[in-house]
């Protein structure tokens, strides 16, 4: 993805810088959402890129990310249409294994998921939120009540909604609450 790298010793052409700048282009270009880096970051934090730089953790953020987690694939396509149009960056998973390895791949900005699918149910709201504590997770249900709803937010999920899914609905809920975030590389 990123390709070679030569540098030229005193000219700023090092792999770093290149890869950095490379990776930049990806965000700006809508291609990646975020980048993180598990190793000691020293350096800048601000120019072109904007790297944030925490606890050894390196983010670039471009569009938000959104996953789409439903064993629908019919749904789930309806979903990603909706939300495309909005220009998010998408990925989806068909069940609730695939979308927990996703999640542990790369921390999406919100989850958007179907609570009663292969590897779903209130213990994998408990198991996203463990893993994820400050992304909001949506659920969706058409086999819900008053006391799955409950549950579910008491396990960690930021919203609840039910199926047939209004679409005008999910992308004010999604806007809003992604809304806190500035997402210009400008």
């Amino acid at each position: 993805m990123l390709g070679c790298f030569s540098s030229a010793y005193g000219r700023g052409t090092g792999p770093s810088l290149q890869i950095a700048c490379k990776i930049a282009r990806f965000v700006r270009d809508g291609e990646l959402s975020q980048w993180h880096c598990l190793c000691d970051f020293v350096g800048h934090t601000d120019g072109p890129w904007k790297g944030i730089a925490q606890e050894g953790v390196v983010v670039i953020e471009g569009k938000p990310s959104v996953l789409v987690v439903d064993d629908d694939g019919e749904m789930r396509s309806l979903l990603l249409d909706g939300l495309r149009s909005e220009g998010y960056v998408l990925r989806e998973a068909g069940d609730g294994e695939e979308a927990f390895h996703l999640v542990l791949r790369a921390v999406p900005d919100l989850i958007l998921t179907e609570i009663w699918l292969t590897g779903g149910g209130v213990d994998y709201v408990n198991r996203l939120r463990a893993v994820v504590p400050h992304c909001p997770i949506v659920v969706m249900t058409a086999f819900g009540d008053d006391g799955v709803r409950m549950d579910v937010l008491r396990a960690g999920a930021t919203a609840y909604l039910s199926k047939p899914i209004h679409l005008a609905e999910l992308k004010c809920c999604v806007k809003q609450l992604l809304g806190n975030k500035s997402w210009s590389m400008s």
